[in-house]
């Protein structure tokens, strides 16, 4: 965990019970909404136990909601994910309209355009928490460690993904084990960049924002803290 105060346990992170965890909406704003780092990540840790128990509610997805949020969007919530189409952020963490400010590229690579979309939910629209997600069996990671075995290029753009996914390479490990440890060593060098980038660590320090790792597992649906 980078930032605000959140240090313990596995993805649901040990924050103590509270009973502020929303704020009145605004009068164009129909819905409460996670105003803080704590709150925020426990809204989608219970998104997330709700989405792997076969509990979905799909929320926020009313004639009211879709009126509601022509006016504008407040999510709570950066998901900077993979452009996996197994991992969607709104339904892993059982999320509605308006609730996810969802980023993707391919192994969660960062440049300009990420970057910015990033900072404009931050920034722009107060968003207390990024969530940098991998996941398990990640095809650009795979891409990125067959490529750096066995020195190919990869076709157009492709190369470009894998020459930033390489310094997550560990090649002491073999074969399968390589790519699961590069997925969440990718998680932690991202997570560390973006907490480092100037106008966020600012508010990281103020504790108006938390940039946490997690990934998914395919296997069992479970998003987990990556440290």
């Amino acid at each position: 965990m980078t930032g605000a105060t959140v240090t313990t346990g596995a993805w649901a992170l040990g924050f103590p019970p509270t009973t502020t965890t929303t704020t009145a909406a605004p009068a164009t704003r129909r819905r409460a909404r996670p105003t803080t780092p704590g709150a925020a990540l426990r809204e989608l840790n219970a998104g997330n136990r709700r989405w792997r128990t076969f509990h979905e509610k799909h929320p926020h997805e009313t004639r009211a909601v879709r009126t509601e949020v022509v006016s504008g969007q407040h999510p709570f919530a950066v998901v900077l994910g993979c452009v996996d189409s197994r991992v969607p952020p709104e339904l892993i963490f059982d999320q509605g309209l308006g609730d996810l400010l969802a980023v993707r590229s391919a192994g969660e690579v960062l440049d300009e355009a990420v970057l910015g979309s990033v900072a404009y939910g931050v920034l722009d629209l107060g968003i207390p928490l990024v969530v940098v997600l991998g996941h398990q069996s990640c095809g650009a990671v795979s891409a990125a460690v067959h490529a750096d075995e066995s020195g190919e290029a990869l076709p157009a753009h492709i190369q470009y993904i894998a020459e930033q996914i390489k310094p997550a390479i560990d090649r002491s490990l073999p074969g399968s084990a390589r790519v699961d440890a590069a997925v969440t060593t990718q998680v932690r060098l991202v997570r560390s960049r973006l907490a480092t980038e100037p106008d966020l660590a600012a508010r990281i320090a103020a504790g108006r924002l938390a940039v946490v790792g997690a990934r998914y597992e395919l296997t069992n649906q479970l998003v987990r803290e990556v440290r």
